[in-house]
């Protein structure tokens, strides 16, 4: 994992953290990666590498960046009889009197995350290896027995794709209600409304349950080492339940434009996907992968792929109205102004709603 060298104490308090984990050891903690959702610290207790997941500062969507239960899906993950490639949870604090916020500590992996600039030893052939493990790593993950997650309340056997419109729609209306509560106005998104309607129109019939990611793409993996890279592990389990397995694929699909195509602009217009480079391979592919996998077909992922865009443009509202509200200093948030309008637009051609 690539670090930064600074972190803000007031996330993080250090003397804080240092007197919950009742050590004698030195501690350090440095910002990891480019997450912006959930905030991601590498913690050094002596000899002991571990990662930190706590919430972001400033007002939150209900429901979202629920670290203690993203705790819990990776405690069940790790017990569960289908291996799956995920950090080991290493313990717990719900009490914000600590941090201000839950946070949980996690196992560190070792290996890199791949995400807007390709390493140099990723040639050809590496790629390859590298994206059909990829969809590999997710087809382990819908083979897991859902039933200790529908135990534990962590998922539904079955109105996942409904609940997946309610839920979005509703965090649009929850930025909404939080901006006119202070006073202003959220900006009209008109491809987002046109984009709801014709998913509610047109709703599959949904498939056996599995459990699913809910943020499946390439750099939310460890990249082991070796002769040829594998998934190490899987990271950025928040929006974990229980669900149609489409779904996932349909996400990794919308960040991943075919090889050779240039830029990877037309894909995905907030980021420079690197797996537009030659090597990696086709759409096609990473299904027949995953289908192999899990021994499901996939049949048409149109509205999946839609869907996908479409809630990834509300949750980037989110984060952008965070962001005009002095909340986060993220300067990717500053670029959602029209990013996310250019999401929506995405979201609307790729289903010709």
């Amino acid at each position: 994992m690539t670090s930064r060298p600074a972190f803000d104490s007031a996330l993080v308090d250090l003397g804080r953290l240092t007197t919950w984990l009742r050590t004698d050891d030195t501690v350090t903690v440095a910002r990891v990666g480019e997450g912006h959702s959930n905030l991601t610290y590498a913690v050094q207790v002596g000899p002991q590498k571990w990662v930190l997941r706590r919430p972001p500062a400033g007002p939150l969507l209900p429901t979202a960046h629920d670290v203690v239960r993203e705790y819990r899906v990776l405690d069940l993950l790790t017990r569960a009889e289908q291996p799956v490639r995920v950090p080991k949870p290493v313990s717990v604090c719900e009490d914000p009197a600590v941090l201000g916020a839950p946070f949980y500590l996690m196992e560190q992996v070792e290996g890199v995350v791949v995400r807007d600039t390709l390493p140099g030893w990723l040639d050809e052939p590496a790629r390859r290896a590298l994206g059909l493990d990829l969809a590999a790593a997710f087809a382990e993950l819908h083979r897991v027995d859902i039933k200790p997650f529908v135990a534990a309340g962590l998922g539904r056997p079955d109105g996942y794709l409904a609940r997946q419109l309610r839920r979005w729609t509703g965090q649009r209306e929850g930025i909404q209600a939080a901006v006119a509560a202070a006073g202003g106005q959220a900006r009209d998104l008109p491809d987002y409304d046109a984009v709801r309607d014709w998913l509610v129109a047109h709703l599959p019939a949904e498939a056996e349950p599995a459990v699913v990611h809910g943020d499946a793409k390439l750099d939310n993996v460890v990249v082991g080492p070796g002769e040829l890279p594998v998934v190490a592990a899987v990271l950025d389990w928040e929006m974990a339940t229980v669900g149609d397995p489409r779904a996932d694929l349909g996400y990794l699909l919308s960040f991943w434009p075919e090889p050779d195509v240039e830029g990877g602009s037309a894909t995905h217009p907030l980021a420079q996907l690197v797996t537009a480079a030659a090597g990696f391979p086709s759409r096609d592919e990473l299904v027949a992968t995953w289908e192999q996998g899990t021994g499901r077909a996939a049949g048409d992922l149109t509205w999946f792929v839609t869907l996908a865009i479409w809630k990834l443009a509300v949750l980037l509202e989110a984060s952008y109205h965070r962001y005009l509200a002095g909340t986060t200093d993220d300067p990717f948030f500053a670029g959602l102004e029209h990013g996310v309008p250019a999401l929506l637009a995405h979201a609307r051609e790729t289903c010709r709603g």
